[in-house]
């Protein structure tokens, strides 16, 4: 079954407080002192955890890059300190940590987190589901088009967004049409289906790649939007301006033919929150350098149970 989202044509989406130990760094050695030192000497400010750097002489990796290269240096930091990974393990300069620091990273947080969650209970799961039915129903079917701005190799990303987002403004101010919309896929779009004016036609969710279908389906009532949608979805294959013609409901399921679907729903949630805590609680006891620009949350105490 072709996927939409778009794929056609393959172009179109806890409790320790001690882990944190920020001498770490001490174990890799003088080499990232020595060339922070260098690079400081030469004028050019390097960012770094725990005196580890996150990139090269010359390279300015953009916010988000270096956000991502600063908590999986945390996390394997955090690793090496919890004895999972060994000391000598090369940090990464060009943010492609090790296999052995991604099986470590795994493990640490298995450890930390996962094995400490709260198992959601039947009365949690009962108020989810009797807050969000349309979630679970059956056979929900959408029609929709789009418009894709593929992300390729050396494209420049914040530019492409700012293209989809002044576009997707554009249309939303336009009346709700067809023509409009079907004149900007055939323009703009970087999906065989702009030659459909982005018609992608009546999908259920197994059509869509999963973050596509997350944006479509599943709405709650107040969110089942038919238009234009009003935020892009962004997927692995770009960022999407989508156009919702027609929704067809589906049938509704009991609570318990869907009660592990719930609950593994709330895991997940559970555990993001216990990870941003984390990731939280160990950039606030390391040492940033050059991460001023940079998103990082930071916590000083410990997790919530």
């Amino acid at each position: 079954m072709q996927t939409h989202g778009c794929e056609s044509g393959g172009s179109c989406a806890c409790s320790s407080a001690d882990v944190g130990n920020t001498n770490v760094a001490d174990g890799v050695g003088l080499e990232a002192d020595a060339l922070n030192d260098a690079l400081s000497d030469a004028g050019t400010q390097v960012a770094a955890v725990n005196g580890v750097g996150l990139h090269g002489a010359g390279e300015s990796p953009d916010p988000e890059a270096l956000r991502q290269r600063a908590y999986s240096e945390l996390l394997r930091q955090a690793a090496q300190a919890g004895g999972l990974l060994a000391l000598t393990d090369p940090p990464a300069a060009d943010g492609v940590i090790s296999e052995a620091a991604s099986e470590a990273i795994e493990a640490l947080l298995a450890r930390e987190l996962q094995a400490q969650l709260p198992e959601p209970d039947d009365a949690s799961c009962l108020r989810y589901f009797d807050a969000h039915p349309a979630r679970y129903r059956m056979g929900e079917r959408v029609w929709a088009r789009h418009i894709l701005f593929a992300v390729t190799d050396g494209v420049n990303v914040a530019a492409l967004r700012q293209r989809a987002e002044s576009l997707l403004v554009a249309l939303r101010c336009e009346a709700a049409d067809g023509p409009a919309f079907a004149q900007a896929a055939a323009e703009f779009s970087n999906c065989p289906s702009a030659a459909e004016g982005g018609d992608l036609g009546g999908l259920v969710a197994a059509d869509c790649a999963p973050e596509f279908a997350a944006a479509l389906f599943g709405q709650d009532d107040a969110n089942a939007h038919v238009g234009v949608l009003p935020r892009l979805i962004s997927t692995r294959f770009g960022f999407h301006v989508v156009q919702v013609c027609a929704r067809e409901p589906g049938v509704s399921q009991p609570f318990e033919a869907v009660r592990a679907a719930v609950a593994q729903l709330l895991r997940q949630q559970l555990y993001l929150t216990a990870l941003r805590q984390y990731l939280s609680l160990l950039a606030g006891q390391a040492v940033l350098t050059g991460l001023a620009d940079v998103a990082l949350e930071t916590a000083d105490s410990p997790l919530l149970q």
